[in-house]
């Protein structure tokens, strides 16, 4: 199937830029349409619906919003020529809560595209990659400030364990893949051989070329496969995540988060 209809969350920064800039070029490449959506919540410090603040205050506060929102939306309007996407690109508002609206509205299209998280975002718009992907059930490719190479996927790298979220990671990234794919496929420590062979051979039949790459356990996963990308500069990482929960992620700190922190290629995340 095609990859036809693509959602990027767009919030004004960097990183959203490049986003939306990625999602161009797959666009272009593949003749689909691109949804660009400014998701926010209210962004107040204190109820501005309280009888107790005056009508001028509530009028003060509400403008403030609005003009964050209205810069965000003349930088994408400041873009539009260049992407030249013509009618297939377009942007919609969408208030709420940042995370969840997007995971929601991310389940009608093909994949979600976002700028990685920037601690410089504004609150009210900002978002948190990781989550939105354990709860879209929707592929999320995340991509760096400043990442300018566009869509190109005729190289990817697989972290591959044999878990259950590689393995949707896998099938969500196939259509990228497929047409011109080549993918390394990169284990850390000792792994069986028949299921690498097994994967080898699904991707054969799907027109990939494959290798694998293992490596030993004497450095962090995450440590590992970076220094792979730094070195080989693939077009896109391919991985599942949080195979552990999120909240344990989040305490002790884990593959998923290291990666999405130090990465400076675009990842696709499944999970």
């Amino acid at each position: 199937m095609a990859i036809m209809n693509l959602l990027v969350a767009f919030n004004g920064s960097d990183a959203s830029v490049a986003a939306l800039r990625y999602a161009a070029s797959l666009a272009r490449e593949r003749g689909a349409h691109v949804t660009a959506i400014l998701a926010h919540s209210k962004h107040e410090v204190i109820d501005s619906s309280s009888r107790w603040i005056p009508a001028a205050a509530r009028g003060l506060l509400a403008e403030a919003n609005a003009g964050i929102l209205r810069e965000i939306e003349h930088r994408f309007e400041t873009l539009r020529d260049e992407l030249g996407l013509g009618d297939a690109l377009s942007l919609r508002q969408q208030p709420g809560r940042v995370d969840a609206s997007l995971s929601e509205a991310a389940r009608c299209f093909d994949a979600l595209i976002v700028g990685k998280r920037d601690r410089d975002d504004d609150e009210h718009v900002s978002l948190n990659p990781d989550r939105i992907a354990l709860i879209s059930g929707r592929p999320v490719i995340v991509v760096p400030e400043g990442y300018d190479a566009g869509a190109a996927h005729n190289h990817a790298a697989l972290a591959w364990d044999g878990s259950r979220a590689a393995a949707r990671a896998l099938s969500d990234s196939l259509r990228l893949l497929e047409e011109d794919g080549r993918v390394s496929v990169l284990t850390v420590g000792p792994r069986a051989p028949q299921p690498i062979d097994d994967l080898l051979t699904h991707l054969s039949r799907h027109g990939v070329e494959a290798i694998h790459e293992n490596f030993p356990e004497t450095h962090p996963v995450a440590d590992t496969i970076i220094a792979y990308c730094q070195r080989h500069d693939p077009g896109l990482l391919v991985m599942g995540a949080y195979e552990h929960s999120k909240f344990r992620e989040d305490f002790i700190g884990g593959v998923t988060h290291s990666i999405l922190r130090d990465i400076r290629i675009p990842v696709l995340l499944s999970h």
